[in-house]
């Protein structure tokens, strides 16, 4: 199932998406789930919504203003420089690590599908980073490889946006250039995990104005999915709902001569092989 979730008529709400209709399950489970957060940490996906993947619409996609897919989930991990030939783009330091380099985002961080992602006024180095995201559907603390599958409710598309400049403010520290408002994007969907058999030969593929800048699988990665959850778990507990953007591949546009920054009317799109296709316009931060 592909779950979105959105505003309709000025009504927040969430829904299945089928083809290009919205099953609109707010309308149907009531408010005892108002969103689809509140249907992960319940663990009310199966019991719920599946009975409902074969309803009619009630109404199109293109009457939607896509959300970000778990609007306010309560962490958003990502895992840095995590394929291995984008580890070369570091000449300084290329040396596969031992650990997973690992931060945080926050939810306005990221908009949703077809809203447009934000450049501020104070740097034009604004950077796009295309990565799978995962969406956890079951608790859990130290959690076993073996079990990893269990704890996804999911898997979402990322636009990890980023500005350049403001990742070097301190000597040790990316939180700043990672974190201006609706610099990067997220969605449309959270697609099941029963709608992603291999994980191993997952594609991702990043356009910029159609122009391909990003192009890897899943078996690249250095640390992969396997490692990061129980990784990750191993110091914190993570939750339904709980968003891990697992890295971005080579060709982001800071490793370009010159670097490629995007402007103002640039569409950035990230494709992920049968999760979906985000897509994000870039527009100049409006400071009155």
């Amino acid at each position: 199932m592909r779950l979105s979730s959105y505003s309709h008529k000025g009504q927040d709400s969430y829904g299945i998406v089928r083809g290009d209709g919205i099953v609109d399950l707010k309308k149907r489970v009531g408010n005892k789930y108002p969103d689809l957060l509140s249907i992960l940490r319940a663990d009310k996906l199966e019991e719920i919504v599946t009975p409902l993947s074969n309803t009619e619409a009630d109404f199109e996609v293109n009457d939607i203003i896509f959300n970000r897919p778990v609007t306010f989930p309560e962490k958003i991990f990502c895992i840095g420089v995590n394929y291995a030939n984008r580890n070369e783009e570091y000449k300084d330091d290329s040396e596969l690590p031992n650990y997973p380099s690992v931060f945080v985002r926050t939810p306005d961080s990221l908009v949703g599908h077809e809203n447009k992602i934000v450049r501020p006024p104070e740097s034009p180095q604004l950077d796009y980073e295309g990565e799978i995201g995962l969406v956890i559907g079951k608790s859990g603390r130290r959690i076993k490889k073996e079990d990893v599958w269990d704890h996804l409710a999911g898997f979402t598309v990322i636009n990890e946006g980023t500005i350049r400049d403001w990742l070097r403010h301190a000597k040790f520290n990316v939180t700043q250039g990672k974190n201006f408002a609706a610099s990067g994007g997220i969605g449309p969907y959270m697609v099941t995990r029963d709608e992603v058999e291999d994980i191993s030969n997952l594609s991702l593929e990043t356009r910029v104005n159609g122009e391909v800048r990003q192009k890897d699988v899943v078996s690249n990665m250095i640390f992969g999915i396997d490692y990061i959850v129980p990784y990750l778990s191993t110091f914190m507990e993570l939750k339904p709902g709980d968003i891990i953007a697992t890295g971005t591949p080579p060709g982001a546009g800071t490793y370009f001569d010159p670097p490629k920054w995007l402007v103002p009317g640039d569409l950035v799109e990230v494709e992920v092989a049968r999760v979906g296709i985000l897509r994000n316009e870039v527009m100049d931060e409006n400071v009155s």
